[in-house]
């Protein structure tokens, strides 16, 4: 029960990034695009399939939210640099550096996933010796 939870979790935080950053990018028109390789999306779209599988098997909601957030984020990059001509929009500009929703999602995927790792670890750390 605790992985159905955990999976529909990751999905939907996933699907959530995805529609926020196509929404965004198509609300804020962006003169400022960034084209990336083929190969670049298909990591992408791996690492994100990777995350939506692998993370709801843990069985912490936490980690299954950040890894669907950064998944979220990697698919939106794929999806965002293959719609539009000229690569990856970047509506979202500070200072010297032009980002997206998708990036920003990226970056706070990553630091909810380590930061729910280190908590799972350590709130399980009798089961750390256990053989997988």
């Amino acid at each position: 029960m605790v992985i159905r939870s955990a999976s529909a979790a990751s999905w939907a935080s996933a699907l959530v990034v995805v529609a926020a950053t196509v929404a965004d990018d198509l609300v804020q028109r962006s003169v400022l695009s960034d084209a990336r390789s083929p190969l670049t999306y298909a990591l992408g779209v791996a690492v994100a399939a990777a995350l939506l599988a692998l993370t709801p098997r843990v069985g912490s909601r936490l980690i299954s939210l950040g890894g669907g957030v950064a998944s979220g984020g990697a698919l939106a990059t794929a999806i965002c640099g293959l719609a539009w001509r000229g690569g990856v929009p970047n509506p979202l500009v500070r200072g010297d550096v032009a980002f997206n929703v998708a990036d920003v999602a990226i970056a706070l995927g990553v630091a909810v996933l380590v930061g729910g790792s280190l908590l799972h670890g350590w709130a399980n750390r009798s089961r750390l010796r256990e053989q997988v």
